[in-house]
């Protein structure tokens, strides 16, 4: 089942692009955030350290997504900005981390 973001600029919804990924210490979540009506797609990497993502069961993709969910519906505008300019600007994903400095939604 799809997660969904209300956010100002419509419903969007927000889904794994690609497998999971894992590095030393990390797991990295690539996301595709889509608007409702198709008129615009967004995708963006999370790098997530393992210490704050806790047992082996909660590191599914979906259950990531719902952690990450509603910090992203909160930070959506920003969030959207920079992974747009990244993708022009600097021709790659943004890639937002998550550690003990900035835990985000975790």
């Amino acid at each position: 089942m799809p997660t969904t973001l209300k956010t100002g600029r419509g419903i969007y919804t927000i889904a794994s692009a690609a497998p999971l990924g894992r590095a030393t210490g990390s797991v990295v979540l690539t996301l595709s955030l889509e608007r409702a009506d198709g008129i615009e797609r967004v995708a963006l990497r999370c790098r997530i350290a393992t210490g704050l993502i806790g047992n082996s069961d909660s590191d599914s993709p979906e259950k990531l997504i719902e952690r990450i969910a509603p910090w992203l519906e909160r930070e959506f505008e920003q969030t959207r900005e920079a992974a747009l300019k990244s993708i022009r600007t600097e021709r790659h994903l943004l890639e937002i981390s998550f550690d003990p400095t900035n835990p985000g939604p975790f």
